[in-house]
């Protein structure tokens, strides 16, 4: 028999302005740990000098965090020119620098060929999986590997600050599965210059900011507490780009059994994803079919 996983039935989302020097991991640990909460995960990784937006999904809420990952995200970023480094980032060695320096017109004439639906080699200090093992672990023992290059929707790169001619600072908008310490690769490179990030941070993420997030030394002096609690967002948050229906009682009953049912429906089309409410509690995901909701996801709300 399966043992049932201690802490509190709590569902929602907290966002974390993430420090650097921790791992994802560490900071969802860290909030299922404040809560005392069965389930916790997160909607994106950051690597761990990266500093921003974290949306920790609670309980029900990890059934949202696909839309979370889906969505659009922005990074506020520099890029050091005049090195590459092993990693992409200033964590890594050095292995080949240049002297020379492009100019902002040069950058911003540059940036245009990131923008759309480009094709993006990660790192090979990423956590894609190569032939079953994490890109990482193979590069850490000095492989170096062949990585296929993925297809990324890059919304907005554009050049926000200047700083000397050595640096530069971007605003980068992009889709799922975008590598911020490719783009600087691949910005040196198509520059003649070489580059790498120096600095990181996720502005936001689908409709959480870092400026509504909980630094961590607030979360240690909130845990356990029902003042935390009151900073945790409905689970709902992360349905924003889905358009809700309602149902009546009877309807939700059946699609909480993941069952099709009958849904008050305004500006959908059939197949269309949705989420159903009843009386204001989320009740389900589902495709808009004739009338009805057929159900992906069901929430199991108090």
């Amino acid at each position: 028999m399966a043992r049932k996983r201690k802490g509190r039935d709590i569902s929602g989302w907290l966002v974390v302005d993430k420090p650097a020097g921790l791992t994802s991991t560490a900071v969802v640990n860290k909030v299922r740990w404040a809560f005392d909460a069965r389930k916790a995960g997160h909607a994106g990784t950051l690597d761990p000098e990266a500093t921003g937006v974290l949306a920790v999904a609670l309980g029900e809420a990890t059934k949202t965090v696909p839309y979370i990952t889906d969505a659009l995200k922005a990074y506020e970023f520099t890029v050091r020119f005049g090195q590459a480094t092993r990693t992409d980032d200033a964590e890594g060695e050095v292995i080949a620098t240049s002297d020379l320096r492009p100019s902002d017109d040069e950058i911003k004439e540059a940036l245009h060929q990131f923008v759309g639906d480009i094709q993006q080699v990660p790192p090979q200090f990423s956590a894609v999986m190569i032939d079953g093992e994490r890109a990482y672990k193979r590069a850490r023992d000095g492989e170096e590997m062949e990585i296929a290059a993925r297809p990324l929707f890059v919304d907005e790169l554009t050049l926000l600050d200047r700083p000397d001619t050595d640096h530069a600072v971007l605003m980068l908008v992009c889709g799922k599965g975008g590598y911020v310490r490719s783009i600087a690769r691949d910005l040196g490179e198509a520059l003649g210059c070489l580059g790498h990030v120096l600095r990181l941070r996720r502005v936001w993420s689908g409709p959480f900011e870092a400026e509504d997030g909980l630094s961590l030394e607030q979360l240690d002096a909130l845990a356990r507490t029902p003042e935390l609690d009151a900073h945790l967002l409905p689970l709902e948050e992360g349905l924003a780009d889905l358009p809700e229906l309602t149902c009546t009682p009877e309807a939700a009953a059946r699609l909480r059994n993941g069952n099709p049912a009958m849904v008050i429906a305004s500006g959908v089309e059939y197949g269309d994803e949705c989420w159903v409410s009843c009386d204001g509690v989320p009740v389900a995901v589902g495709r808009y079919k004739s009338g009805e909701v057929h159900p992906s996801r069901v929430f199991v709300t108090a």
